[in-house]
């Protein structure tokens, strides 16, 4: 276990830089601001004014997260190729979902859309369909902001402090400045935050292999660390390249992470917040330039395994999330290394920041005045968000507090399953109106069931569960004579689909009543400056007349 009488350095360097990013949060309250923050547009949107490069940065700061950087590595550490699944999943992402978030960017600002679940919604005019997309995006990213308290956690394993005091601070202090400030405090940190990153890894590539021998060294030391024989499942604990077992796996948890990487609602809320189209789209041209960041950032987990470095051992059992920190430790002076701690930790706060906002919106807008206050005005709207936002926060505190750190993991491994089942309502939705709202609910229904069944059903001897032990879900459960595992969230949603067009068809035949369209077609082309495209000043006062 590392000593914090070894690492004052470090932690000197963490904490200015924490205290002047903290300091940027609360100032970016006056930031761009073209009114009061006593509107959702503004206090969660920040006004839908970002351009280009705040959006890049937004977005990449959103979607890059902490635990990106230190678990993408650590599963490489610990299985080897399968954990590069990352790297194409964000390449095909951007091509993929640019014309649907065009779309959806077009008619939210037709029609002042805050969240998916508002335009759903209105899309197919069923309140029910919308409370299911709702409480859907609040339990998939209530285990992901924990998860951003585990990059934390591990830098300040790595300096040997221990305890969870320095988190709650942590997370005290960014509860604060995002009540006070909304989007536009990560929106400002992550100018720091991608800057710090982008530093440490560019540094890393290059001085990290000159010291351990170079590229050879890395990968036959990667290679030969990965042969070992687990002694737990008696197997090869990974290797360099894919095996006939977990191609398959590889292929649909690839593109399934694309499918599910824009429906989380912390990623619509950093489009949304655009100012134009034309915005959305050079950021999914430009956005591929991290999946770059994100392959150099896998190879640490590699240098790792080459350079010896153990995890930290944690209640019995050997921290994986560790292995980056400790890396930078090993091989940097202490002032590097304390800048490469500061830039995991930093690099959480954005993306918590902006998690617990879209998940305060969804709150907010589709459950209280939804079901609660249907006459809540604008300002009362942005008090009951802020306060959520900090209900969610403390949520994702307690989920590290008293639960074990390997099931918050499993917990966003089962979130990615639940996001997906929202794919034909949200994603699918902004194309076609074709399915009827009942039959949406119905494949909601059907896929949420199987996914969830199919990941009760999975074991991890490793960790010694017996259920819920991960996302691939083996063939040979089917009845098959086969080890070939494929993604859970990739069939859960292939599953949800298939029984939505079965029951849209039946419920068409049985002339269901289905709900009416609140958008028109000339509402998903739209953009900034056309007719009926509302600035935020408009809609504040649209919304505060009524």
């Amino acid at each position: 276990m590392p000593q914090l009488s070894e690492h004052y350095v470090e932690l000197a360097i963490v904490i200015v830089l924490f205290l002047l990013v903290s300091g940027m949060g609360f100032v970016a309250a006056r930031w761009r601001r073209a009114g009061g923050l006593d509107h959702l547009d503004e206090w969660g949107l920040g006004g839908r004014s970002f351009g280009s490069w705040i959006t890049w940065f937004l977005l990449g700061g959103d979607l890059y997260t902490a635990y990106t950087f230190v678990a993408v590595p650590a599963l490489l550490y610990a299985s080897g190729a399968l954990g590069f699944y990352a790297v194409p999943y964000t390449i095909i992402a951007f091509p993929l979902v640019m014309l649907p978030l065009c779309r959806m960017w077009s008619v939210s600002h037709v029609h002042g859309f805050v969240t998916p679940a508002d335009f759903v919604r209105s899309r197919f005019g069923s309140p029910t369909l919308a409370l299911l997309v709702a409480i859907t995006g609040i339990v998939a990213t209530m285990p992901y902001i924990a998860l951003q308290l585990v990059g934390i956690e591990a830098v300040l394993t790595a300096m040997g402090i221990t305890g969870h005091l320095p988190l709650i601070v942590a997370f005290l202090i960014l509860a604060l400045y995002t009540y006070s400030s909304g989007l536009r405090a990560p929106a400002l940190i992550a100018f720091v935050k991608d800057t710090l990153i982008y530093l440490v890894i560019v540094v890393a590539v290059i001085v990290i292999p000159i010291k351990l021998g170079g590229w050879d060294m890395i990968f036959g030391g990667a290679e030969k660390a990965l042969a070992a024989i687990n002694p737990v499942t008696h197997a090869p604990k990974g290797s360099l390249l894919l095996n006939a077992n977990n191609q398959l796996q590889f292929v649909t948890l690839a593109f399934g992470s694309a499918l599910a990487l824009f429906l989380y609602p912390h990623s619509l809320t950093g489009v949304l917040a655009a100012n134009s189209r034309a915005t959305i789209k050079r950021n999914m041209a430009a956005l591929p330039a991290y999946s770059l960041l994100l392959a150099l950032i896998a190879l640490l987990g590699y240098m790792a395994l080459a350079a010896g470095v153990k995890p930290v051992v944690n209640a019995g059992k050997p921290d994986g999330n560790t292995v980056v920190p400790l890396l930078f430790d090993k091989v940097f002076p202490d002032w590097f290394t304390g800048i490469a701690f500061a830039a995991v930790a930093i690099g959480a706060l954005v993306p918590a920041a902006i998690m617990s906002i879209g998940a305060a919106n969804l709150f907010t807008r589709n459950i209280y005045k939804e079901y609660l206050r249907r006459d809540a005005s604008p300002k009362e709207e942005a008090q009951v968000s802020k306060l959520a936002s900090l209900i969610v926060k403390i949520g994702a505190v307690a989920f590290i507090l008293f639960l074990n750190t390997q099931f918050s993991i499993d917990l966003q491994l089962i979130g990615g399953v639940i996001i997906l089942q929202t794919l034909p309502s949200v994603a699918i939705g902004v194309y076609t109106r074709w399915f009827h709202r009942w039959g949406l609910i119905s494949g909601w229904v059907a896929g949420m069931l199987v996914g969830l069944v199919m990941l009760y059903q999975i074991p991890n001897p490793a960790s010694g569960k017996a259920h819920f032990g991960g996302s691939a879900y083996s063939l040979s459960n089917l009845g098959l004579d086969s080890k070939v595992q494929i993604y859970v969230g990739f069939v859960a949603v292939i599953v949800n689909i298939v029984v939505a067009v079965i029951a849209t068809l039946v419920f068409r035949a049985m002339k269901a009543p289905d709900g009416e369209d609140g958008t028109k077609p000339r509402d998903y082309t739209v953009e900034a400056g056309d007719p009926g495209v509302r600035d935020v000043p408009e809609l504040v006062e649209g919304a505060a007349a009524k």
